[in-house]
């Protein structure tokens, strides 16, 4: 069974994507174990830098379209161009943006959330990740607390037409229970 390790291998052979970067699209549903899993292929990539989709404004009802156009803008383009990349975290607790991340044109990025892996990503690999939806529940509500069940409901549904109209095609699938790795 691959490894992360065996991952990071296969990566660091991989042409650049998204200017000198590059680019592996951490992509599955809602609660799957994407941030968990880039940041242990982070620690195997020697700290490549991590975007979260969690860290851009989405509204629960708007799905899961509707953060990628602050990635381009605000990441992607600026990678493209071989340049440095910033943009304002989206403090969700308080409702408004936050401190700066700087996400330097870095060997390898991660970018990481729900539907990341679409066509129109630079991405040199398109990594999977998924476990059942009761556990994807679970861990979301545990997350975000109880009261937005009713989101939770609106946010896979959204995502089941998202991925329904735009498949992934994923180089690697994870396992997000024990983050195995397999070949897609």
């Amino acid at each position: 069974m691959p490894t992360i390790a065996d991952l990071a291998a296969r990566i660091a052979l991989l042409e650049p994507s998204c200017g000198p970067s590059r680019l592996v699209a951490v992509d599955g549903p809602g609660g799957s174990g994407k941030t968990t899993f880039a940041g242990l292929l982070s620690g195997a990539l020697n700290g490549a830098p991590v975007v979260h989709s969690d860290d851009f404004p989405i509204p629960w009802d708007q799905g899961p379209e509707s953060w990628f156009s602050h990635l381009t803008r605000d990441v992607l383009r600026p990678l493209q161009n071989g340049s440095n990349a910033s943009f304002r975290r989206y403090d969700w607790r308080r409702g408004v943006h936050a401190e700066r991340v700087e996400v330097p044109a870095a060997a390898v990025v991660i970018v990481e959330g729900v539907s990341v892996g679409r066509a129109s990503c630079p991405a040199a690999i398109r990594v999977w990740v998924e476990v059942p939806r009761e556990l994807r529940r679970a861990r979301v509500l545990a997350r975000d607390g109880a009261e937005h069940t009713a989101d939770w409901v609106t946010w896979t549904a959204a995502e089941d037409a998202w991925f329904a109209r735009n498949p992934v095609v994923p180089d690697a699938r994870v396992d997000g229970v024990t983050f195995e790795v397999v070949w897609a």
